[in-house]
């Protein structure tokens, strides 16, 4: 028969008692505060609970490697020697986890201030564009257009200049851009840019009740500049939100080219023109 006394006093049983323990009372600390997070009046605040979660769970797993080390007589010893040259270790410690420090604090201040949550649709000022998938302790996670995961450290994330379209109103205004030569009919090329635009399934008629009184269009079309060998037209189109913008621009520059195309509309391209010489031999 197994000796229980014996068992419970065993040093591999308590250590592995430790680790199960501090397993389970970490999943139960994720589920709560994930059912928590999940109330409908509180879904605003999740960046806040995915930080928390993640803070309490390395808490709970500290204090389990701590009760390990303490029941380990070799390692308690060891231990109490690293805490009597504490002020060399403290040293140390920072000066290796410096940037660790840096990150986490950046972590706090991002689920404070909030400048985007999880689920928001972010552009970084180095073109990274995508949804945040998850904000942790030392690292913000972001899915791209492609689904790839971008792994970008809270201090740097923190030190970016970030455009947030999920921040308050999602509407944008998509920028259609075209150069038509100089030979073409403006006019003409400006109202095929309105009609095309207009009779899109993702179009928003974004006008005020006082600018459709006046028969403001709803779409602006204005002459830029000009270029080296074109007219550079800009329609101004509205749309729900920043995905169905990109969808609603790529169709369009398909549907005006081809309106263009039959309409007498010409898309020029750059080209040069070369005067040869002959010299004349004496």
């Amino acid at each position: 028969m197994i000796d229980i006394n014996l068992l419970l006093n065993s040093l591999v049983f308590r250590v592995l008692l430790i680790v199960i323990g501090t397993y389970i009372l970490s999943k139960i600390v994720k589920k709560v505060i994930d059912n928590f997070a999940n109330i409908p009046s509180r879904k605003k605040t999740h960046v806040q609970f995915s930080f928390l979660k993640h803070l309490f769970t390395g808490f709970i797993y500290l204090i389990g490697i701590g009760l390990i080390v303490y029941i380990i007589p070799p390692l308690r010893t060891i231990s109490m020697s690293v805490f009597a040259s504490a002020g060399l270790l403290a040293v140390i410690l920072g000066f290796a986890a410096q940037q660790a420090f840096s990150n986490i604090i950046s972590g706090i201040f991002i689920a404070i201030f909030r400048p985007f949550k999880v689920g928001d649709r972010i552009k970084l000022q180095t073109n990274i564009v995508g949804n945040v998938e998850d904000i942790t302790l030392r690292h913000t996670i972001i899915r791209t257009f492609e689904n790839k995961r971008i792994v970008i450290p809270n201090s740097v994330i923190s030190n970016e200049i970030i455009e947030n379209s999920s921040l308050g109103d999602e509407k944008i205004c998509k920028f259609i851009e075209i150069g038509i030569s100089y030979d073409s009919n403006i006019k003409k090329a400006k109202k095929i840019m309105q009609q095309e635009a207009m009779k899109h399934k993702l179009f928003l008629d974004n006008r005020t009740k006082q600018e459709k009184e006046a028969n403001e269009p709803a779409v602006i079309v204005r002459v830029l500049g000009f270029g080296d060998s074109s007219v550079n037209l800009r329609a101004y189109v509205w749309s729900k939100t920043p995905s169905e913008a990109f969808k609603m621009g790529c169709d369009l520059n398909e549907s005006i080219k081809e309106r263009f195309d039959n309409e007498g509309i010409e898309i020029p391209f750059p080209y040069r023109t070369i005067v040869h010489k002959e010299m004349n031999k004496k």
